[in-house]
């Protein structure tokens, strides 16, 4: 499966079109969602988990700098960068992904 990236700013002009659909979208405006942003990932074998202690660094697949994946129901749906707000991390979506259907 292809993804295609879109610019935000580019989203922002598509859906001026669609605000008739809106109204048409309100029934599922309470559906509950689990919304994860993926710093990286990493692969080990059990014996090297259970080694880990405090202090332990565990190496993952980005770089510094990289974007951060955000998923939607497991389902990646953009990018972003990790903020600091006041004492919390936050994720600025920097880029929306739209999959090929």
């Amino acid at each position: 499966m292809a993804n295609q990236n879109i610019n935000l700013e580019d989203l922002g002009t598509a859906t001026q079109g669609a605000k008739g659909t809106e109204a048409g979208l309100e029934a599922v405006y309470d559906v509950p969602v689990t919304v994860k942003a993926v710093l990286g990932t990493t692969a080990m074998n059990i014996s090297q988990l259970l080694k880990l202690g405090r202090g332990a660094v565990v190496e993952l697949d980005k770089k510094v700098g990289d974007a951060v994946d955000i998923y939607v129901n497991d389902r990646l749906v953009a990018r972003g960068e990790v903020v600091l707000m006041d004492d919390k991390l936050g994720v600025t979506m920097t880029e929306i992904v739209k999959s090929a259907a």
